[in-house]
């Protein structure tokens, strides 16, 4: 089955106010595990990743063409400004396009500018864009415009350029195999903490989505590992070079 909703939640339990587990962007592909009155029991095709998602329309044919490369587009009802709709697509979604019209795309019902996608083909330098997150709430399972954790963070630049990468940063520690020590880190580079990860934009820089903060933001390297060992008592377990996985 392939997600047809903007942003769906996927929760830990068969309940709307069960924590948030992760969220599917448009394009998406499950599995259906189980059914139930309101709510399905699925996982993940790209990590694998088990909840549970409230009963709505899917799709069960999708071939995606193309893929969100702004941090959230504009949608509109028809191939004209004028329509615009109070409704954005988050990066990384991925779209069938089926029409094209002067500088608007068709997919589904919707329509949107050509310049806020790239085809789904198309890659670049693994974290090129990450600071159109800068700003963006922090949530805990959010992998949106709307709002993001650290590990969705990391995650959703390897996906958008083709990559695998697991959800949670527990399980991104151990899937990036080459340590990398503290002197020696250097754009790209993965910190992890107990249940955090930052991503370096250079060796005195870093980003992350940060619950303290409440935000994505960027900080220095070495004022944030001292931050992080007063407030939470946690010391830097891993540093990790982004390019060696299994």
């Amino acid at each position: 089955m392939i997600n047809t909703n903007l942003i769906l939640n996927v929760y830990k339990n068969r309940s709307l106010k069960s924590p948030l587990s992760t969220q599917m962007l448009y394009g998406e592909k499950f599995k259906i595990i189980k059914k139930f009155k309101k709510f399905l029991k699925i996982k993940t095709l790209y990590d694998n990743y088990i909840g549970y998602v409230r009963i709505k329309k899917f799709k069960k044919n999708f071939t995606p063409t193309h893929k969100i490369s702004c941090l959230s587009a504009i949608l509109y009802s028809k191939p004209n400004i004028k329509f615009k709709l109070n409704k954005k697509i988050s990066f990384c979604s991925f779209v069938e396009i089926k029409n094209k019209n002067n500088n608007y795309l068709n997919f589904d019902k919707y329509w949107i500018n050509k310049n806020d996608v790239v085809p789904i083909k198309k890659t670049g330098l693994l974290f090129s864009k990450i600071k159109i997150f800068k700003n963006i709430g922090y949530k805990w399972g959010g992998n949106s415009f709307k709002g993001i954790d650290c590990s969705a963070l990391v995650q959703i630049f390897y996906k958008f350029n083709n990559k695998f990468c697991p959800r949670d940063s527990k399980d991104q520690m151990k899937y990036f195999r080459k340590n990398v020590k503290l002197n020696k880190m250097k754009k790209n580079n993965l910190i992890f903490w107990k249940g955090h990860v930052a991503i370096c934009l250079s060796n005195k820089y870093l980003i992350h989505a940060y619950g303290p903060k409440k935000k994505v933001v960027v900080m220095n390297i070495k004022k944030t590992i001292n931050e992080i060992k007063k407030n939470s008592n946690l010391k830097v377990k891993f540093i990790k070079n982004e390019s060696n996985y299994r």
